[in-house]
């Protein structure tokens, strides 16, 4: 698509950070805000960002590769959870970064304050199994072990990230996601739907908060597991996603609404 061939081109003009200068950026005091928007702008954005952003680079590319599996109860019990606004509340997923064949068993916990932490355990691929501790690794933080829990989306989709030249935030950019619903064999996509988020160090300037009141794209909640969910599971509970269902397959030029 065209669209995507401008894409790769401006990403192409922005200046290079390697992984290794990454884990030199540290956000002691972060804080975490997501926003919806669609290709088009995501274009507009990356025009805007030309001499204000590094953009992330892994083994020549400046897109990774990414596939994420959640795991939940029977009675999806952590999907349950974020529909209805409780906090703190979990998902357990495992995720592979696909460029470089290396997955993660994790741990998200989000708190009273809207705060997330993020714990994490590697593992050999996306089957997991009670062994190499991490029986004890979910015992300890979900209270709950691999007899209780089974996989059930998994997504995959592309990844940018920008780093401003003050080196004070960081920007995930997700497009092209895919879905593949393990209860249901059902698959989804999400059309032209793009999902930023924001993550700075306190309250500090950033150029990209600028650039997204510029654009009008307003912050905006998106989980990657629940949306999955309603899209590939029409027996859910869903009725908190109502709205939101109708906002995103505007964007994303795609049937995201449910009948």
């Amino acid at each position: 698509m065209e669209i995507d061939a401008t894409i790769h081109e401006l990403l192409e003009q922005l200046q290079p950070i390697t992984l290794e200068q990454m884990s030199e950026i540290r956000l002691m005091n972060r804080t975490d805000t997501k926003f919806v928007t669609c290709k088009e702008k995501l274009v507009e954005l990356l025009r805007l960002a030309q001499g204000k952003y590094y953009a992330q680079v892994i083994d020549g590319s400046k897109v990774a590769n990414y596939m994420t599996t959640y795991w939940d109860t029977d009675d999806h019990h952590f999907y349950l959870e974020h529909h209805n606004g409780r906090a703190p509340r979990q998902k357990v997923r495992v995720r592979t970064y696909l460029d470089s064949n290396v997955s993660y068993l994790e741990v998200k916990t989000k708190n009273n304050h809207g705060r997330t932490k993020k714990k994490r355990v590697e593992v050999p691929t996306q089957d997991i199994t009670g062994e190499n501790g991490n029986e004890e690794f979910l015992q300890g933080l979900v209270h709950r072990g691999m007899n209780d829990i089974h996989p059930t989306v998994r997504n995959r989709f592309h990844r940018i990230t920008l780093v401003n030249y003050g080196k004070t935030e960081r920007l995930t950019i997700d497009f092209d996601v895919q879905f593949h619903n393990m209860e249901t064999a059902r698959d989804a996509t999400t059309g032209q739907l793009v999902i930023i988020e924001l993550k700075r160090d306190g309250n500090v300037f950033s150029p990209v908060l600028e650039i997204l009141r510029q654009l009008r794209i307003q912050p905006s909640g998106f989980s990657k597991y629940c949306i999955g969910s309603v899209m590939t599971n029409h027996q859910l509970k869903h009725n908190m996603f109502k709205q939101k269902l109708v906002k995103l397959s505007k964007l994303s030029k795609t049937n995201i609404n449910l009948k």
